[in-house]
């Protein structure tokens, strides 16, 4: 694994954090509803890969709960002033324990070839299905 240190921010600026990344690993694209509303491209890390810079006053939480689920799953973090979803985190066994989920959209230093040739996953989470592709990935 060989990890390469980024900045992300949101658009305005408020909230600013930096992340140790592996590309090569690859990034992800769901089905499930709000990744289709959101129109999510997005990276997973562990929590000690990530560190918040600056902003966490600056953001606002939404807590999904997906069907079936008995509690939140997902807590997706987003700046109160320009409205953009920098990161998140979540807590599962599948997922290797706690881990958190950036937008790779908000990666400032980023390399757009670096990021095309990134392995990109679509998983078929709508049907919890998150070690398979849907069968239409159209619109994602």
């Amino acid at each position: 694994m060989t990890l390469k240190h980024y900045k992300g921010s949101c658009h305005c600026g408020a909230v600013r954090y930096e992340v140790d990344l592996d590309l090569s690993r690859g990034t992800n694209r769901c089905n499930c509803t709000i990744c289709t509303k959101a129109r999510a491209w997005f990276t997973f890390v562990k929590p000690e890969q990530f560190r918040l810079l600056s902003g966490d006053d600056a953001q606002t939480e939404y807590q999904w709960t997906p069907p079936g689920r008995p509690g939140p799953f997902l807590h997706y973090r987003f700046c109160r002033t320009c409205g953009i979803r920098t990161f998140g985190s979540g807590d599962a066994e599948f997922m290797g324990g706690k881990f958190h989920f950036l937008s790779v959209a908000s990666l400032d230093n980023i390399d757009p070839e670096e990021l095309a040739a990134a392995p990109m996953r679509i998983v078929d989470g709508r049907h919890d299905n998150f070690d398979q592709a849907p069968t239409d990935t159209r619109l994602l």
